[in-house]
């Protein structure tokens, strides 16, 4: 953990600072609550040693102000004029142990042990509100798992037995097959559950910009690099670290994450102080490495340091016993949603849901499925509803009647879809997100889908260099 020690007296600040270290973690001393507040807004902290004496000012007073604008980090206070009746009142005001100077080293580990179990409770609570947000975008509990295929069962056990041991996992499979959704299933079913699962979307960014994100930097490291930062590595710590559409990283980044996996070592960027990591590596990508092997694109022996455990998921048209049923989930779930009394998907439909072969894959059903629930006209779902391609009804394809608009309410419209494709209605609603999102990352979570495929489907529509405002 990376403690912020606030105490005006150099020689209790040191020797605090030496005793963290000692304890195998990192402590930055700062004499006063200027100079704490200054380094709260530019790094980040787990937990915070402030002294109840800062020479003129009151230690109650920064307590309460940190209580208020960084509740998430734990504050232990300590002192030398203990009394019981100071102690209440620190706790009464937020914080969240106490300590009287001097303290021994079983004191300070008995404190460290309660931080711990707060940081792993609230790394918990923070990993348990992703997955909750994740499921309301994305269209409910993914229906992976509600599978007959053979090669999908095969797959699973596999990544099912692997998750029990340390070893890096790659997934391989075509887009939308669902290789996040295993991924965060491995760190669920794995002893690393209750610890941080961090993605990193790999062709979401620039090469240097995807070298901070993943490593950090310190101030200066680069231009517009106007604080100490932390990256991606050093959040997933003793946890999980997904890295999406591995087959992207840049050519000058791979010799740092074979570092990473070989030796658990890291640098920041800027930065000549070797660091140490413990994380669980699990990639994926719809890409052969081994022809990015062979093209000098991808290192070979970064290559076979993640290839340690390696599936492929199976494409939706391949797993012809699992898709009607997929629909079925996404039709319930959609008809809950959208308040729509639907009970079930008509003859017809199974057979066209059956025999198309779903190039999209589960985003693709998904969403053909969401829009046949909002424009179903019975209470069964028709082959009718469905977008033209899955019914084999090319004819109006190229048709746009409209432009889709947002409501009042600022919900999507979808009176002003008549006559659009399925296409034609994510594209306009893709470029009217982008246009209101104030970052790429928060259009991706409007959207429900990935920083990797916002990336290509911005990529396809020709708005490379379009950023949201």
């Amino acid at each position: 953990m990376d403690f912020l020690v606030i105490d005006d007296e150099k020689s209790i600040r040191d020797a605090t600072c030496m005793l963290i270290d000692d304890e195998g973690h990192y402590a930055e001393p700062v004499i006063n609550s200027a100079a704490a507040l200054t380094r709260l807004k530019e790094e980040k902290y787990d937990a915070i040693l402030l002294d109840l004496n800062l020479g003129p000012e009151n230690g109650l007073d920064l307590l309460d102000t940190l209580t208020k604008q960084y509740s998430h980090i734990p504050v232990v206070m300590f002192t030398a004029q203990g009394t019981v009746k100071t102690a209440v009142e620190a706790i009464r005001r937020g914080a969240l142990d106490f300590l009287e100077k001097p303290f021994t080293r079983e004191e300070f580990r008995a404190v460290l042990a309660r931080l711990t179990r707060f940081r792993q409770m609230s790394q918990r609570i923070e990993t348990l509100e992703k997955e909750v947000k994740e499921v309301r975008q994305q269209g409910g509990p993914d229906p992976l798992f509600d599978f007959e295929t053979p090669a999908m069962k095969s797959a699973m056990e596999v990544l099912m037995r692997a998750a029990k041991a340390p070893a890096s996992i790659m997934i391989l499979g075509e887009s939308g097959t669902g290789k996040s959704v295993v991924a965060r299933a491995i760190h669920q079913h794995s002893h690393l559950k209750d610890k941080p699962f961090v993605t990193v979307s790999c062709p979401a960014l620039s090469k240097e910009l995807l070298q901070s994100e993943l490593f950090g930097h310190v101030k200066g490291a680069f231009t517009g690099a106007i604080r100490d930062t932390w990256g991606k590595v050093k959040q997933a710590e003793g946890g999980t670290l997904f890295l999406d559409e591995i087959g992207e990283l840049p050519l000058e980044i791979q010799p740092q994450l074979l570092r990473l996996l070989q030796e658990r070592e890291y640098e920041r960027v800027g930065e000549s102080v070797t660091r140490k990591a413990e994380v669980r590596v699990i990639a994926a990508t719809n890409r052969d490495l081994k022809e990015c092997v062979r093209n000098r694109t991808f290192r070979e022996d970064l290559f076979f340091r993640l290839n340690v455990i390696s599936v492929e998921m199976p494409p939706l048209r391949h797993r012809a016993d699992d898709v009607v049923r997929i629909a079925e989930h996404y039709t319930d779930f959609f008809a809950h949603q959208f308040g729509r009394k639907l009970h079930s998907l008509s003859d017809s439909a199974r057979a066209r849901i059956a025999s198309y072969s779903w190039p999209g894959n589960l985003r693709e059903l998904r969403n053909a499925i969401e829009r046949a629930v909002i424009l179903a006209g019975s209470d069964k779902l028709e082959a009718s509803d469905l977008p033209a391609e899955v019914r084999g009804d090319m004819s109006g394809t190229s048709i746009s009647h409209g432009t889709p608009t947002m409501s009042a309410g600022g919900g999507f419209d979808f009176s002003s879809c008549e006559g659009m494709t399925l296409q034609e209605i994510e594209d306009a609603y893709i470029r009217r997100i982008l246009d209101t999102a104030p970052s790429l990352a928060e259009a991706a979570n409007i959207l429900g889908i990935d920083q990797a495929t916002l990336y290509r489907k911005r990529k396809k529509m020709g708005l490379d260099g379009k950023a949201p405002r």
